[in-house]
């Protein structure tokens, strides 16, 4: 329903500090004059510009009977790797963003495909049982073809940060590129003068897609 929002900082919070295991923040972003709350990862703030700058999120609704809540990520393949932990049976949003909180997107995907399950009852929230379905139910799904391959499309450019990248290529992997036609985009538009000497992840997932599209 809503895809993504893109507004001005209004203010940044602790969310209830009685959820110590779950550690996550409000984001409340002035869009349009209109102040969306959003609920996101303690990471995921720490990273955010200052109150009054404008910032981009990816965004999931939650709707329930009682409330409707707003999650935020700071890429595409964040949010959809929130989604594929919301789908496994005992694996509620707070569990899912402590999941994104403490591992990171990179490190969680490789404890779930590897079944690590140590690794990921780490998490608070995330027992034994919960971590061993955890890796059962997401393990093939991240295994065959998209997530798990982070860093299996390194371009031998070195225009790039590592950590642009691997955003560019989580971006990609999760729109549904396999890494074979992403590492062929990369290879493809990283001679192009416009991508020359910008790190602007939004510019380069533009012109691969571009080119993936033609």
């Amino acid at each position: 329903m809503i895809g993504f929002l893109r507004g001005a900082i209004a203010a940044c919070k602790a969310a209830d500090s009685s959820r110590k295991n779950t550690p996550s923040y409000w984001l409340t972003l002035d869009v349009q004059g209109v102040g969306y709350d959003i609920q996101i990862t303690a990471s995921a703030a720490g990273k955010l510009p200052p109150v009054g700058e404008e910032t981009q999120v990816f965004t999931h609704l939650l709707v329930r009977e009682d409330q409707m809540v707003l999650f935020g990520f700071p890429t595409l393949a964040e949010r959809e790797l929130f989604r594929q932990l919301i789908s496994v049976s005992g694996i509620g949003t707070q569990v899912g963003l402590a999941l994104l909180n403490s591992l990171g997107i990179q490190d969680l995907v490789k404890a779930i495909v590897s079944g690590n399950t140590r690794v990921l009852s780490l998490t608070p929230g995330v027992g034994t049982k919960t971590a061993e379905r955890l890796a059962l139910e997401l393990k093939t799904k991240l295994a065959d073809g998209r997530l798990a391959q982070v860093g299996s499309t390194r371009s031998p450019s070195s225009i790039l940060s590592v950590a642009l990248q691997e955003e560019l290529e989580m971006t990609l992997l999760a729109l549904g590129y396999t890494p074979t036609e992403i590492s062929n985009a990369l290879n493809a538009i990283v001679s192009l003068p416009i991508l020359a000497k910008t790190q602007d992840i939004e510019a380069w997932i533009k012109e691969a897609i571009a080119w993936l599209s033609r």
